[in-house]
């Protein structure tokens, strides 16, 4: 007997087996159904305008959900990443505004504590080695709380003043804000950002020592560590990897509208959550990819926007969002079965 045939992992894999054991083929599945739905239920849908705003707010979900999907990943939670997003905004605002300094002062005080909070997050969860869901939602809630307290305190009121006039925020708001028009459609620069993430962490995943890690640690985080895993390095990285994200989805609420809303962000953490498992993440870790957080986003984008364009009574969004969330966990299932199947 040869040593080909003998290894069974020297023989060809089929394009089938390949595309089951995607993680996100049941979100691109699902993705192809809501745009066709959506082509004939509403016909401003297929506009290019109407494509560019589907484009712009799943940009806005999917810049979290990125990194959110890595964490999940790696088998953790942040309950947290929807009230930082607001956090990090507040103190460039606040920040800049108060020393009358030049904004880019306030984005990278913002940028430091944004990263420390990330840090706090995953340092707490591997020294006390308490569930991620109690960590994360302790900070949401003294986030929710310091957002408010602080706005009001310096402000006077739950928003903050305007720094449009202020020295540097042209250029941030290039970076963070900006926008283009390419023949007659708007595009926002998220959608760039949005789209850059997701190649550095399909990067990360694939192609790096790091990536490995972060599966094994989500696998089984035991196991990882005997074989010498830096597990807890790893699990901060990632809680890092969020607040950077959530810092630069702040910035570009900060230079779009100018002021910033204290009460912001609550209930977003669940939308990232939401996109990542549609895109073929594991609550219990270990499996998923940054492609499929992208594609959950954008069946978002598609749903929250498709319901506007064919008229229906917006209130119905939710369910549609629940229903989704349902649908792709038991076709991920499914498909993960099937994969387990074949091999």
């Amino acid at each position: 007997m040869s040593a080909a045939t003998a290894d069974e992992r020297l023989a060809p894999v089929s394009v089938v087996r390949r595309l089951l054991g995607r993680p996100e083929l049941g979100a691109v599945v699902g993705a192809a159904a809501v745009f066709v739905f959506f082509s004939f239920a509403a016909d401003s849908f297929l506009r290019a305008s109407s494509l560019s705003t589907v484009l712009y707010s799943a940009s806005t979900i999917g810049i979290m959900a990125v990194p959110v999907a890595l964490l999940m990943i790696g088998g953790e939670f942040d309950l947290s990443a929807g009230v930082m997003v607001t956090s990090s905004a507040l103190i460039s605002s606040m920040f800049s505004y108060q020393m009358t300094a030049n904004v880019w002062v306030g984005v990278a005080v913002s940028l430091a504590v944004t990263l420390a909070l990330g840090f706090f997050n995953g340092f707490m969860l591997t020294r006390t080695k308490l569930p991620s869901f109690i960590i994360t939602l302790g900070t949401f809630l003294m986030l929710t709380g310091l957002n408010l307290g602080f706005t009001k305190l310096i402000s006077g009121s739950v928003s903050t003043k305007t720094i449009a006039d202020m020295e540097g925020f042209p250029s941030a708001k290039a970076l963070f804000a900006s926008q283009w028009t390419v023949g007659g459609v708007t595009l926002k620069v998220t959608i760039l950002w949005w789209f850059a993430l997701v190649a550095l962490a399909t990067w990360i995943l694939l192609r790096t020592r790091a990536g490995n890690w972060i599966f094994a640690v989500g696998g089984a985080s035991d196991a990882a560590r005997a074989v010498g895993v830096p597990v807890v390095k790893t699990r901060i990285g990632l809680y890092m990897g969020v607040a950077l994200c959530a810092w630069i989805s702040g910035q570009h609420i900060l230079f779009s509208f100018d002021v910033v809303q204290s009460g912001e962000g609550v209930g977003n953490e669940f939308l990232y959550i939401i996109a990542a498992v549609i895109g073929g993440c594991l609550m219990t870790g270990g499996y998923g990819s940054a492609i499929g957080s992208a594609v959950g986003a954008f069946i978002f984008g598609m749903t929250s926007n498709g319901i506007v364009y064919a008229q229906w009574n917006p209130d119905w969004f939710k369910f549609f969002l629940g229903a989704m969330l349902l649908l792709a966990t038991l076709l991920n299932h499914w498909v993960r079965k099937r994969a387990e199947a074949t091999t």
